[in-house]
């Protein structure tokens, strides 16, 4: 069992039955004398990727998930779904489409990632913070560009479009924040 204590930013708990990943957690003072410290939650369901918010009270407990983080790798896409191997027991997944939607514009086939199972099942695909892609169309590189604050588009190989320097041309490879989806640095 978790306390409330115990809440942080990835933290899987388990509420109404379901493994559940807690997004952000934010704790609040009591304004009145008496009063319990309230703890507000910003969580994932993992079965139906919700994002809900719950609040406890201070010191209230809820179950540990039965949930596993493996590693794991993308293998391909087939259709609109995906295909995840774990590196640990060869075992391999697909992730329906609606979820791998959210992901697929990271992904290359032989990507490392981190596949979460609950109760023997993929409910989550944990990306690795930054991806390195290949620019495949993007407006021609400006001369003398490097001290603008100016962007351009570009489209990289699987498709994700994000904004990049001037001075960037296709063909070249950048990392990419997958949490925010923003250009880093040139790979």
């Amino acid at each position: 069992m978790f306390s409330t204590s115990d809440f942080k930013k990835g933290l899987v708990i388990q509420l109404d039955n379901a493994p559940c990943l807690i997004l952000d957690v934010t704790v609040q003072s009591p304004t009145a004398r008496g009063a319990n410290t309230m703890v507000k939650t910003k969580y994932r369901n993992l079965i139906t990727s919700q994002v809900l918010e719950r609040t406890f009270r201070s010191g209230d407990k809820v179950d540990e998930a039965d949930f596993e983080r493996h590693k794991g790798q993308f293998l391909y896409a087939d259709g609109d779904q995906g295909m995840f191997m774990d590196l640990e027991n060869y075992e391999q997944f697909e992730m329906k489409a609606d979820d791998f939607e959210l992901v697929s514009p990271f992904l290359l086939e032989g990507t490392e990632v981190v596949l979460g199972i609950f109760e023997g099942r993929m409910v989550n695909v944990e990306l690795p913070m930054t991806v390195e892609l290949t620019v495949t169309e993007t407006p021609p590189a400006l001369k003398n560009a490097t001290a603008t604050a100016e962007t351009k588009e570009a489209i990289l190989e699987t498709g994700l479009k994000v904004r990049v320097p001037p001075y960037l041309e296709s063909g070249e490879k950048v990392k990419v924040d997958t949490r925010d989806c923003r250009f880093i640095s040139r790979a």
